[in-house]
């Protein structure tokens, strides 16, 4: 239910999201960004917190964890979260496994942090380099071919992933999908082995297939569900000279429960008062996954490959020292460099076991301030 009516009670600024002062801004809010909303003005930084439960959240860095693909050629991607729409993994590849895989519970998503190589697919061959999607569609059977070590995030969903719809900025904006890589039509010759494995990927139990010749042996192909890739250089970023837009605005694909942002480098807010960071927030309606690609805000680095995972319901932002500092700085920064690709899931996400086993950030921990 959304409502014209909106009361203003107590200590406010004249605006949202600007000229805030000595106060904490917090947005209570409904279905993301775009559902009923309340904004709280408060006394203290919010996300100063001891947590204790089962759903607290949890920040690791991903390369202190060791998917079995890492060593072994055989091995597959480490899963880190899951709920009944997606899975969330990762993959440190260094070799092209014997078998081939066929994802059977929905498309695939995956994010290129880092390394370079290929994909092998029934469409054909797809080039990668770091800040590329790959969408590879259900069913659609494919081999990574890595150059060396590479470090994917995999997002699995059981529905398919789409584009949102244009809306007021076009169908180019921010996504321009003229500007996908596609395979050219391949036909991969057999290495003389007796039978090819194509696994299934799947939630529950294991499957094969067993083909006598290469699995990808397509000579040609048309239609308009392939693989592609997409690099987070062509996103166009869309931002305002006068307020810090919702996360919403920067949505690149969805799919059933599952939406994923881009934050990218950006023009900094240029209107003295306007705050240029996300304010707090608690979101009542979605799981929140943030993946640090890298880059800095304000002279301050983000660390690579660091994953953090805000359930619903608890606060979390940027920490406020970083707002004091993004305020003081006002004249020296015109621009905010970050690179973090966002998670938004539905549904309450569960952590696998392995994001708490040593070495992993402290999970029940005091200020997850330092989630986006």
């Amino acid at each position: 239910m959304e409502s014209f009516v909106q009361h203003r009670k107590g200590r406010t600024p004249r605006q949202v999201h600007r000229d805030v002062a000595d106060l904490k801004d917090d947005e209570l809010g409904r279905y993301g960004f775009t559902g009923r909303t309340a904004h709280l003005y408060r006394r203290n930084d919010p996300t100063q917190f001891r947590a204790v439960g089962t759903h607290t959240g949890v920040d690791r860095i991903v390369t202190d964890l060791a998917p079995t693909d890492q060593n072994d050629p055989a091995g597959e991607p480490l899963l880190m979260f899951h709920n009944e729409d997606c899975r969330i993994s990762l993959s440190r590849r260094k070799e092209a496994a014997p078998f081939w895989f066929r994802p059977v519970d929905g498309d695939e998503l995956v994010f290129v942090h880092e390394g370079t190589g290929y994909f092998e697919t029934e469409f054909g061959r797809l080039p990668y380099r770091p800040g590329d999607y790959v969408y590879l569609p259900k069913g659609c059977t494919y081999r990574q071919v890595p150059d060396g070590a590479s470090l994917l995030l995999v997002i699995e969903a059981v529905d398919e992933f789409r584009v949102p719809e244009p809306g007021v900025l076009g169908r180019f904006f921010p996504f321009d999908s003229s500007l996908v890589v596609v395979p050219e039509a391949e036909a991969f010759d057999g290495d003389g082995r007796d039978e090819y494995e194509v696994r299934f990927r799947q939630r529950e139990g294991q499957t094969s297939l067993f083909y006598p010749f290469h699995p990808l042996d397509v000579e040609g192909w048309r239609g308009d569900n392939f693989p592609f890739t997409f690099n987070i250089e062509d996103y166009d970023v869309i931002t305002s000279e006068t307020v810090h837009l919702p996360p919403t605005v920067h949505l690149f694909m969805q799919a059933t429960g599952v939406y994923v942002m881009n934050f990218l480098p950006r023009p900094a807010e240029a209107r003295r008062g306007a705050e240029r960071l996300p304010w707090y927030h608690r979101n009542t309606d979605f799981d929140e996954i943030a993946f640090f690609h890298g880059g800095s805000m304000f002279g301050v680095g983000m660390p690579p490959g660091l994953i953090s995972h805000a359930p619903q319901g608890m606060h979390h932002g940027i920490p406020e020292r970083a707002r004091e500092r993004s305020r003081r700085k006002f004249d020296e920064f015109d621009r905010v460099e970050w690179q973090v690709i966002s998670i938004d899931t539905r549904r309450r996400l569960i952590a696998a076991p392995a994001l708490f086993e040593s070495g992993v950030a402290d999970s029940a921990q005091a200020g997850a301030g330092s989630r986006v």
